[in-house]
């Protein structure tokens, strides 16, 4: 609800602070007087159009301040919580114009875009005029307004998750079928390389004893010479280490007989001699188990080529063979796993379908029945509203299942007739501002228990009215107030005095300067107000009493 409005130097405004009330408000004053001021700064405020020729002439800059109150808009809130722009249950709107400069807006003291000021103005308030801008034109607005009356908003909102539930299985599907070739092309060369790599059968280990074994059967002669030597060497040859020890054990024997501190190296000497004798018998141990066979030779040698040539192949070390086998084995296993999840998925996919088009035909069914039910609710107020003959309908058009989308099937136009004999046509079709503002009423009305935007704004909403058909349209809007907050700029006593708050504007001359001024009425100007629109500038006691007459019926 907008609780207040400040504008400085704006147009023929210099300084006004005003502080608003729910319900009903009216603006009135006498013809020229500036009533739609108050409309248009509010809307500048929430992101039209800005120009500089709109600040006061002499005057560098123009400034609009508007303070929302979000405790019943939810909606707001939400928004601005996204926008990282809230402040609580208050919402406070700034801009500013600058006649050398560009205009800048603020939302609750932080830099906004134009943007921004349009998408939260239409979350705040609505202006109805010949010349403003309207939710209830949009497509998205009617359909909304439509599900809403209807109390099938839980509807819509399952068919929406149901179309993105079938469009995200619907994308997944059509990018594996898309890979499909390229996919199966790459099972194959998985294929043969898991087998050529399994026939391989590299065990672990087995590299590395491959390497010793061969090393050790390519140097088999010089193992066999050397050994042999080594053991003539240490036991059998005519010098031999071993018989060169027992000699020089039997001389130390005899020394320790005569000093016993060479016992010590006696007992050495014998220790070495013990010691030589087993290394000469693990060498003969060691020739006589030597495998002699060239051909084991070969096969090694060929079962390492075949490891490396692998290894080269893939690009790889020999030791990442192994490692290589297992990624492509889950790779493989990975893309068979795709295959089968294809035809899950597009059965998935398919039940999606079936599901989302259920839901939609249902919705659609609603949607046609609470359209006839609108479509007669406006029609009637319409009647009241000065246009007989005239016809409101709510066009729900259901497309073939291909056409199905996050809303449906259907296409939802707000269609009417003005006057007798004229065809049914898009509500934004409509020629007449005046007609347009009283269809817009009579829509508001009939759904006034329903709308999520606080606050609506109605410029000469009577253009072209009066008697009793005025008498309604006060009415009408009083009703409208008492559901959420309605701002109605009027020149007709008998819709002004249905309001619950009226605001006079006034047109002044100071100094040779314009001046428009606003303020609220307390009962006894309010009665001198509805007097002076009753009876011009000609006040009579007649007029007075006519006037507080009007003030009281309206309670």
């Amino acid at each position: 609800m907008l609780t207040s409005i400040a504008i400085r130097d704006l147009v023929i405004v210099s300084h006004l602070e005003l502080t608003l009330t729910g319900g009903m408000t009216a603006l009135t004053g006498e013809t020229g007087a500036g009533k739609s001021i108050l409309i248009d700064a509010l809307g500048l405020a929430l992101g039209e159009k800005a120009d500089a020729d709109m600040i006061r002439s002499g005057c560098e800059r123009a400034e609009v301040s508007a303070a929302f109150d979000l405790a019943r808009c939810p909606q707001a809130r939400d928004w601005l919580a996204a926008q990282a722009l809230d402040d609580g249950d208050e919402c406070v709107i700034r801009r500013v114009l600058v006649r050398a400069g560009r205009a800048r807006a603020f939302i609750n003291g932080r830099s906004a875009s134009g943007a921004q000021l349009r998408a939260l103005g239409d979350l705040l308030v609505d202006i109805h005029g010949q010349h403003a801008h309207q939710s209830l034109l949009r497509p998205a607005a009617q359909r909304s307004l439509l599900d809403a009356y209807g109390g099938h908003g839980a509807q819509a909102a399952a068919v929406a998750e149901r179309y993105r539930r079938w469009r995200a299985l619907d994308d997944r599907l059509a990018a594996l079928e898309a890979a499909r070739a390229q996919r199966s092309e790459r099972m194959d060369l998985l294929r043969f390389q898991v087998q050529e790599l399994s026939e391989l059968g590299l065990a672990d280990g087995e590299l590395e004893a491959l390497d010793a074994e061969q090393h050790r059967l390519a140097n088999l002669g010089h193992l066999q010479g050397t050994a042999a030597a080594l053991v003539e060497q240490l036991y059998e040859g005519e010098a031999a280490l071993r018989d060169q020890l027992g000699r020089a054990g039997s001389a130390l024997a005899d020394l320790a007989d005569i000093d016993t501190r060479l016992q010590e190296t006696r007992e050495l000497i014998d220790s070495a001699t013990v010691q030589v004798e087993e290394a000469a018998a693990n060498l003969r141990q060691y020739l006589d188990h030597l495998d002699m066979d060239p051909e084991r030779l070969t096969a090694v040698e060929l079962r390492l080529g075949h490891i490396h040539d692998l290894a080269r192949k893939y690009r790889i070390q020999p030791a990442a063979l192994g490692d290589t086998l297992a990624a492509r084995q889950a790779e493989l296993a990975s893309l068979e796993q795709d295959d089968k999840d294809l035809g899950a998925l597009q059965a998935d996919r398919d039940a999606a379908r079936r599901e989302l088009l259920d839901a939609a035909t249902v919705l659609s069914a609603a949607r046609r029945s609470a359209g006839e039910r609108l479509g007669a609710a406006v029609d009637s107020f319409m009647q009241e509203l000065g246009m007989a003959g005239g016809q409101f309908a709510v066009a729900v058009t259901t497309s073939d299942h291909d056409q199905v989308g996050a809303h449906g099937l259907d296409a939802v136009a707000f269609q009417v007739s003005a006057n007798p004999g004229q065809p049914l046509q898009p509500l934004a079709k409509v020629a007449s501002g005046g007609e347009l503002s009283r269809i817009s009423l009579a829509i508001q009305v009939a759904t006034a228990a329903l709308g999520g935007i606080p606050t609506l704004v109605f410029d000469e909403v009577d253009v072209g009215i009066g008697g009793g058909v005025a008498a309604i349209v006060g009415r009408l809007l009083r009703r409208l107030g008492e559901a959420r907050q309605t701002l109605c700029v009027t020149h007709l006593p008998q819709v002004a005095a249905q309001a619950h708050q009226q605001l006079r504007v006034r047109k002044q001359a100071i100094d040779g300067q314009t001046y428009t001024d606003i303020a609220p009425l307390a009962d006894d100007a309010r009665v001198d107000e509805i007097a002076r629109m009753l009876g011009g500038t000609a006040i009579t006691d007649t007029t007075l009493a006519h006037a507080a007459e009007l003030l009281r019926a309206a309670g």
